[in-house]
C-alpha cells in the first residue's frame, strides 16, 4: 500500500508508486493524502484530505485486504500523520516505508516545523526504513549533509530517531550517485552511474515504492534496497533523452 498524494501529471506521488508495485510484480494499494494539480513544470494547487479520512482509506483497505508492506510518500499536514500514524499501529504492517517528503525537487522546504516534528516523533519510529534525500536529512538532523563523510553521519543521527534502517539518497562521489544504507551497524554505498538528465520527477517516489515492492516479496532490507537502486537507476536511464513535458520531466520503470 501506497499512502501518499495524487501528481495528476502522473510523473510523482501515487501514480509513481502503483506503476512501481505493477512493473515489480506486486499489488497496490493506495490510501490518497491530497490532490494535486501539476506538470512537470509547476505544482499549480494542492487540495488535502482530512485525516480522518486518509485513515477511513487505510482502514478500509488493510482491514480486507491486509498487506505485506506500507510506503508513505507526500503526507504534508500533521493532522495526516498522526491519521496515518494510528493506523499503522492499528494494523501493524511487517514492512514500514518512510518516505519523508518534506521538500520539492528544488529542494526547497514545502512545509511548517510541525510537520517535520511529526515526522520525526510518530512516523520515524515505527519505520523499518525511510529514506529520505540529502536535503530533508539536512531538516530532520539540522546538519549540513553535502559531502560522503556528511551523509555518513546524517544517517546515524536519523537513526537516532528510531527507525530500523535509513536510506540517504543521492549523494555523489566522481562519476556516480551513491545511495548510504545505514542499519544501526554497518554502512552500505549503493552505486550507480550518474545520468545527466532532468527527467528524474518521481525517482524518490519510485526507490521507497521498489524497495516496499522487493520487502513484500520477502527480500532481506539489504537486498531489497540494492535491486530497488538499481530499478530506479535503469528507470532514469530509460527516460534520460525523452521531451515529456517543458521541464522536469518523469522517469520510465518498465521496458520500452
Amino acid at each position: 500500500m501506497t499512502i501518499a498524494g495524487s501528481d495528476s501529471g502522473g510523473a510523482a506521488g501515487l501514480q509513481a508508486d502503483m506503476r512501481t508495485f505493477a512493473a515489480l510484480g506486486v499489488y497496490g494499494m493506495c490510501a490518497v493524502t491530497a490532490v494535486t494539480a501539476q506538470n512537470s513544470v509547476s505544482v499549480n494547487g494542492v487540495e488535502f484530505m482530512s485525516g480522518k479520512f486518509v485513515q477511513a482509506q487505510m482502514d478500509a483497505a488493510l482491514s480486507d485486504y491486509g498487506t505485506h508492506a506500507v510506503k508513505t510518500g507526500f503526507l504534508g499536514r500533521a493532522e495526516i500523520i498522526e491519521s496515518v500514524t494510528a493506523s499503522l499501529r492499528l494494523f501493524q504492517p511487517a514492512n514500514i516505508v518512510i518516505d519523508p517528503v518534506l521538500v520539492n525537487h528544488k529542494g526547497q522546504a514545502m512545509f511548517a516545523a510541525d510537520v517535520l516534528d511529526a515526522y520525526s516523533a510518530l512516523l520515524l519510529p515505527l519505520a523499518n526504513l525511510v529514506t529520505p534525500n540529502r536535503r530533508e536529512a539536512e531538516l530532520l538532523t539540522g546538519l549540513p549533509v553535502q559531502t560522503m563523510a556528511e551523509m555518513e553521519t546524517a544517517v546515524q543521527h536519523i537513526h537516532a530517531l528510531g527507525p530500523q534502517n535509513v536510506l540517504l539518497k543521492g549523494g555523489r562521489a566522481g562519476d556516480d550517485i551513491v545511495d548510504v544504507l545505514y542499519d544501526g551497524d554497518k554502512l552500505t554505498h549503493f552505486r550507480s552511474p550518474f545520468v545527466d538528465t532532468d527527467n528524474t520527477h518521481g525517482s524518490g517516489d519510485t526507490l521507497s515504492a521498489a524497495v516496499a515492492a522487493y520487502l513484500a516479496r520477502g527480500l532481506a532490507m539489504e537486498t531489497a534496497v540494492a535491486q530497488a537502486h538499481q530499478f530506479t537507476a535503469q528507470a532514469i536511464q530509460r527516460a534520460a533523452t525523452w521531451q515529456m513535458g517543458q521541464g522536469h520531466g518523469p522517469l520510465w520503470p518498465l521496458p520500452i
